[in-house]
């Protein structure tokens, strides 16, 4: 079924806080609209008021046809306890509650007291066919076995796997869905590299209109058709036609004719304020001249004075009005920046970290031999597949894990700073401020919520539990640790998942001026391009290539 969502004065928020509105957006078949904004412009919500799943604040959604399917994919952190991949995928895919709804509704026809059962049955099973309910259980393990993954979807459960593999299920479950419009948010985080290229082809082939929040910009660059950027500086949105490169060229001159526009009344304002405060002043000199010339109180010259002293009054009221008139231009906000930069500490020995031919053991996945050598001030890029052992690399060279065989040294005056895959290091119920002057002792607190501050984390974060804190607050709270700690090895472990677009940009500005040691594990194709490295890593299979 082609169809098509219509957006018409959207607003969307929470609270008494609007975050968007006059939203309007079409979106046909084969249309792909990347929505971009920083953290908190309302992408997410966005995307949950198209679905149906919350209500707007003002406006309204409409689809033709109006029982056209449409699915929103949410970008899921926490898996639910018992949840087998066979379930999950029948969930995600809109499967399970196009079943459940069809099930309820032949339940129905059996009662003649139920008027319009017969209506509602032939809904529910238009709708259960078209999720493709009908052949899920014969389709899925052809697309999971084609994403590598060999596992019994109806024994297996979500919290069982890696986040890797997590990630790959996530992918299945959209590969197999047959949504009319599909809404995809941070559809892209902790996917590889080929399960990026998958989903990208999956993207482009699709018939149906797709909306996509996505923070990976070789992704948008590839995929999108329009983008929809939400300022939150600006209080504004826009929507550029051409794709994700066309986007920032545009916005760029968008942003400079904004800027030369303000400067060019802000400009002319000021000189007319200027010269009237001149006027101002002849004007009120021109009396006290009048004054002291004219002590015999002479009639003529007095009137003359006076004479003199209107005209010069006229002319700083025809200056007020030229000013009353001009067109206000408001000067454009500046958007909140991180102003990142990593703290620096002594530097290390030579010789920061050596592996020599170690292996390491993990139930069925070995990881070696690797043989290796870390000098003081390399910066590595390291990409392979999920689950081929990067981040069990990355624990055997830094000492927090022992090779089964081989050996592995770190060296002398190795301070590492670190953001790892899971956020691990800021997680549990302890405020976050709390916790962060736990791993920062030295700090005062007031010292501390400065920091924080700066991270975009104020007061209402500050106080919350660490846990409550959304994955792309804890990276922020992560880099702030950075901040403050003195280190000279840095590893980055997937640092780009959950930032938005201009966070990631000032990280990798900061990484360019860091000199010390840099270990940057990434499937971000921009940031490998962007970020300067001497050295290539690639893992795969356990084993350890330099490029």
């Amino acid at each position: 079924m082609t169809a098509t969502l219509v957006a018409q004065g959207l607003a969307g928020g929470y609270g008494h806080r609007t975050l968007f509105d006059g939203v309007d957006l079409t979106v046909s078949p084969g249309d792909v609209v990347g929505v971009v904004g920083a953290n908190g412009a309302g992408k997410s919500t966005l995307l949950r008021i198209l679905a149906g799943r919350d209500a707007p604040q003002a406006g309204t959604v409409s689809l033709a046809p109006a029982d056209a399917f449409v699915g929103w994919l949410p970008q899921e952190h926490e898996r639910v306890e018992g949840e087998t991949v066979a379930a999950y995928i029948a969930r995600r895919t809109g499967c399970a509650e196009a079943t459940a709804e069809m099930d309820a509704a032949a339940s129905d026809l059996g009662d003649p007291s139920i008027p319009g059962a017969d209506d509602r049955y032939a809904t529910a099973l238009d709708r259960w066919l078209a999720s493709g309910a009908a052949d899920l259980d014969e389709r899925l393990p052809i697309v999971l076995a084609d994403l590598g993954l060999e596992l019994d979807a109806d024994g297996i459960h979500m919290t069982s796997l890696s986040g890797g593999q997590a990630a790959r299920v996530g992918l299945a479950a959209l590969l197999l869905s047959r949504f009319d419009i599909v809404l995809l948010d941070e559809p892209t985080n902790d996917l590889d590299l080929d399960g990026l290229e998958r989903l990208e082809a999956f993207v482009r082939g699709l018939r149906g209109g797709v909306v996509l929040v996505s923070h990976d910009r070789e992704f948008l660059a590839r995929s999108v058709t329009r983008v929809l950027e939400l300022d939150l500086a600006q209080n504004s949105h826009r929507i550029y036609g051409g794709g994700y490169d066309a986007y920032l060229e545009e916005r760029a001159t968008v942003r400079r004719h904004a800027r030369e526009k303000y400067d060019e009344f802000a400009g002319k304002k000021a000189d007319l304020v200027a010269r009237a405060r001149v006027q101002r002043e002849w004007s009120s000199q021109g009396v006290r001249n009048a004054m002291k010339k004219n002590p015999d109180n002479d009639k003529i010259r007095r009137k003359a004075a006076t004479e003199s002293s209107e005209k010069q009054a006229q002319k700083v009221r025809q200056m007020e009005s030229r000013i009353a008139r001009l067109d206000e231009v408001d000067e454009p906000r500046k958007e909140w920046q991180l102003e990142f930069t990593i703290g620096a500490a002594p530097r290390s020995s030579s010789v920061v970290s050596t592996l020599n031919g170690a292996v390491v053991r993990q139930g069925e996945f070995t990881l070696g031999p690797v043989s290796l050598q870390i000098n003081a001030g390399d910066r590595i890029g390291i990409t392979g597949p999920n689950g081929a052992g990067k981040s069990t690399l990355l624990r055997t060279i830094l000492g927090r894990q022992q090779p089964d065989d081989g050996t592995a040294s770190i060296g002398s005056n190795v301070s590492i700073g670190e953001i790892d895959q899971a956020r691990s290091l800021l997680v549990g119920s302890t405020p976050l401020a709390d916790a962060f002057e736990a791993l920062v002792p030295e700090m005062a607190s007031g010292e501390v919520r400065t920091l924080l501050a700066k991270f975009g984390l104020k007061a209402d974060h500050v106080l919350r539990p660490v846990g409550e804190l959304s994955p792309g607050e804890r990276t922020r709270a992560g880099l702030a640790l950075l901040q403050a700690r003195g280190v000279n090895v840095l590893v980055l472990d997937e640092p780009t998942n959950h930032l938005d677009l201009p966070a990631i940009e000032q990280l990798e500005q900061a990484l360019e001026s860091y000199d010390g040691t840099l270990l940057l594990v990434t499937h971000d194709r921009r940031m490998l391009d962007a970020v300067s490295t001497n050295r290539r890593w690639h893992v795969e299979g356990g084993r350890v290539t330099e490029a």
